[in-house]
């Protein structure tokens, strides 16, 4: 009954055997390698994007902070949503690495609106000299709320933005998730949608740790990776990065993985509803509960984890994520106890 986070989870056991497969002899360094050339193929073929430029880091917030110093000038503004990943839990990684200022967007459920991203752009770049500029756009999907854009709701953001010429970012550290959720292709949640550059994440999903900065516009992919090596995130023994991306986006093995996150998610869910628990739009993985006061303390007692989350007055709420490896009988056994 462990929900706290898919972080959390192991690594699926494809991955694996490709890391003890990629450890046998000697291999091209910093990104060299032969896996990496593949995995280059692999996700062109898969975004539909012959000319896609991709670099491996280890970590969500070094793809998004490198992806975002490449695209905004230090004397810009990124405009995200409010409760983003960037704004609120990557340590001013973003701002240290591009310089830029993050300008917060409200907008209910985790998503920026059209109507708060117009206002806010219309409010920001208009002082001249002394103010700050117009930068870019970046998007989350999954949300930091568990809710999910579709590509016609990014489509609309990024119109927006580029009514301004501000390029657009995507942090998918739970982009498998989202496309599971929406039945679209990686292209139509993507550059077909306006998104210039995407923090492709493999760490929540089965990967040991690994994300891809995919670059559809090819013209930025030196300075990336300049910025990767001048910000220590390239690695040496870079094999075993591309080891595990590779397994991971072969066979559409992180489709099926988010495929059995998302319906362990939507059990949960729907579990709790049944049972007069109060659950907020969900449709991926990740969902906000709310029930009774007394009930987290009965909860632990019996062994769940997840975390307890600011509530109203009078309620108790929690965030729960299942992961790749959530099973049937895990999540059964949480709905028991109500």
């Amino acid at each position: 009954m462990r929900f706290a986070s898919d972080n959390a989870s192991g690594a699926a056991p494809e991955v694996l055997a490709a890391v003890v497969a990629a450890n046998a002899g000697h291999e091209r360094s910093y990104g060299a390698d032969a896996a990496m050339a593949r995995v280059t193929s692999l996700v062109r073929d898969l975004f539909e994007a012959p000319e896609a430029a991709v670099h491996l880091v280890a970590t969500g917030t070094a793809a998004n902070a490198l992806a975002i110093a490449t695209h905004c000038p230090p004397w810009g503004a990124v405009f995200c949503h409010a409760h983003a990943h960037v704004a609120e839990d990557e340590c001013n990684a973003p701002e240290f690495y591009s310089g830029a200022k993050l300008v917060l967007v409200p907008g209910e459920h985790g998503k920026i609106t059209p109507a708060t991203l117009d206002a806010t752009l219309a409010r920001i770049g208009t002082g001249g000299v002394h103010g700050v500029q117009r930068g870019m756009l970046t998007l989350t999907n999954v949300t930091e709320a568990g809710t999910v854009y579709t590509p016609a709701e990014i489509a609309t953001l990024t119109g927006l933005a580029k009514q301004h010429d501000l390029p657009c970012h995507l942090d998918g550290a739970r982009f498998a998730n989202a496309l599971v959720a929406t039945g679209a292709t990686p292209a139509e949640m993507t550059w077909r949608a306006g998104i210039d550059v995407l923090s492709l994440g493999g760490t929540k999903n089965g990967c040991l740790g690994v994300e891809a900065v995919v670059l559809f516009d090819p013209a930025k992919s030196w300075e990336l990776e300049l910025r990767r090596k001048r910000g220590g995130h390239l690695f040496s023994k870079h094999r075993f990065l591309s080891a595990q991306m590779e397994a991971w986006l072969q066979g559409d093995l992180w489709l099926r993985l988010a495929t059995q996150a998302n319906a362990m998610g939507q059990r949960l869910a729907q579990g709790l509803q049944a049972r007069d628990v109060t659950v907020p739009n969900s449709p991926a993985n990740m969902m906000f509960p709310e029930w009774s006061p007394g009930t987290h303390d009965r909860l632990e007692a019996a062994g769940a984890v997840y975390y307890r989350m600011p509530a109203p007055e009078g309620r108790e709420r929690a965030r729960l994520v299942t992961s790749w490896s959530t099973t049937e009988a895990d999540v059964d056994r949480f709905l028991a106890l109500f």
